[in-house]
């Protein structure tokens, strides 16, 4: 009994990086759609096309973030909702992904554009002097304004203050851009 679990785990681990591996850079199989569990692919194989991100960076280049996200422990506690990224004043600012524009105007003495998202995601962007009005459909990477100078905290001349929002919730922005991370999935035992 000893020797065989010996034998197994190597197994079982070699086979586990190996489904990491081929799944890292084939993408999932098509029978990760249906529900079925990854095949390791033992000949050659051609890699799949990356999908298209679904969201970009607001700044090109990718800019700087001077400060990050930093989630309030109360719903009206100090925090920092959302991500300061280091750009230019008169810089464009882009939308992250398609949505629809549905706050684009002064808030609070700032420009100020909201963009509502596919799956109750809604992206802000300030300080903007806009050039989009609510109700319009953009695109990812749609020019929603420049950026005004002026961020208060802000190391440079002009930053972009990026948040996000879920059914009234905060979350950081980055993860938006961010590459996703490997998740492990439960290993079944039967053939």
């Amino acid at each position: 009994m000893r020797g065989d679990r010996t034998v197994r785990v190597p197994i079982v681990a070699v086979g586990l990086v190996a489904v990491l591996v081929t799944g890292a850079l084939f993408g999932p199989g098509p029978d990760a759609e249906r529900g079925l569990p990854a095949t390791l692919v033992t000949g050659p194989v051609a890699p799949r096309p990356a999908p298209a991100r679904a969201f970009g960076w607001p700044l090109r280049p990718v800019p700087a973030v001077s400060r990050p996200f930093q989630p309030p422990s109360r719903p009206y506690g100090p925090g920092h909702r959302g991500a300061d990224l280091v750009g230019t004043s008169g810089q464009p600012v882009l939308a992250a992904g398609d949505g629809t524009v549905v706050h684009a105007g002064p808030l609070a003495g700032r420009g100020v554009v909201s963009v509502e998202h596919r799956g109750g995601l809604r992206t802000t962007y300030e300080p903007v002097r806009t050039s989009v009005t609510p109700g319009r459909t953009v695109r990812r990477g749609e020019p929603l304004g420049v950026l005004d100078g002026g961020h208060p905290g802000c190391p440079a001349t002009a930053c972009l203050h990026w948040g996000l929002r879920r059914d009234g919730g905060y979350l950081d922005p980055l993860v938006l851009v961010r590459p996703g991370r490997v998740r492990l999935l439960p290993w079944s035992r039967d053939p």
